[in-house]
């Protein structure tokens, strides 16, 4: 399938694009005023004026909420690009916090409209939901303090004294496990990421494991409390979350990513977030088939 045939040379453009810290608001979304087909889920949402958007609020460049009280960053922006497509203004989006658990379950259950969440496009989740995008390529990695010689990849959890954190439900804990020598001990696994960072800052693990760019906006946010390991095990397409089987609204994502990417808000939204102050700019990835 097409997410299983990206290339490890396609998470060099994630590893190269480090995060920085969190709490920046790009410019307000654009709003389009459009004609919908009578019964799609773009019809009913532009007439209801309203979008309920899930995302995290815990992951610095991509979803943190900020001192607005709302969440900023590059998963933020991508929501306000579709809610813009919509006719949807920024004040007329509703933000649902969804942890990696609870993101297939708070589509299935109507909870949100789409999710925007570092949400990694697999086959196993396909099963259940459907993904427009991806609308960004990173990859598996570590993050560990930074006086830490003991650890240097995935390997290095051969020796079963050493343990690791990840989200609950997350891509990059399930990638991780086949590499430990003993995963019942060594892994160890939370709601949110927040509190892997807790785990690692006392010394409960030894390291955590999240998408490169996550872990990058956290290790630049720590000011050289931690470092990212640099060698991705996983690649991992960010999707856009939504109902099962809803393919026209699907490919209305896509068509909307793309026109992002093409009048450059895609472009200014991973500027003013995850790619603030970086000179590597993130690429629109092709498509996946809508399913």
């Amino acid at each position: 399938m097409k997410t299983q045939r990206l290339t490890i040379s396609m998470i060099v453009l994630g590893a190269l694009a480090l995060t920085g810290c969190g709490g920046t608001t790009a410019a307000a979304n654009k709003v389009e005023k459009q004609t919908f087909a009578a019964g799609t889920t773009m019809e009913r949402l532009a007439t209801a004026g309203t979008i309920r958007i899930g995302t995290k609020f815990d992951q610095p460049g991509y979803g943190l909420k900020g001192l607005s009280g709302k969440p900023e960053g590059f998963d933020v922006e991508i929501g306000k690009i579709i809610a813009g497509k919509l006719g949807i203004p920024e004040d007329k989006i509703q933000w649902v916090e969804t942890p990696s658990k609870v993101r297939e379950e708070s589509i299935i259950q109507n909870k949100v409209d789409i999710i925007t969440a570092t949400y990694v496009i697999t086959d196993e989740r396909r099963k259940r939901v459907s993904f427009g995008g991806p609308y960004y390529l990173a990859g598996s990695d570590l993050m560990v303090k930074a006086s830490d010689s003991a650890i240097s990849g995935p390997e290095s959890f051969k020796d079963a004294k050493l343990k690791v954190c990840g989200g609950i439900g997350s891509i990059d804990g399930d990638k991780i496990k086949p590499y430990l020598a003993d995963p019942t001990n060594q892994m160890v696994e939370f709601d949110v990421l927040s509190k892997c960072e807790d785990a690692l800052r006392t010394g409960q693990v030894d390291a955590m494991t999240a998408g490169n760019s996550i872990l990058d906006g956290m290790a630049a946010s720590s000011k050289g409390t931690y470092k990212v390991i640099g060698k991705p095990f996983f690649v991992q397409p960010y999707g856009v979350g939504m109902a099962k089987g809803d393919i026209k609204f699907c490919e209305f994502v896509n068509k909307s990513l793309k026109e992002a990417a093409a009048d450059g808000s895609y472009e200014r939204a991973w500027k003013e977030t995850a790619g603030k102050g970086l000179e590597t700019v993130a690429k629109l990835p092709e498509p996946a088939p809508c399913s």
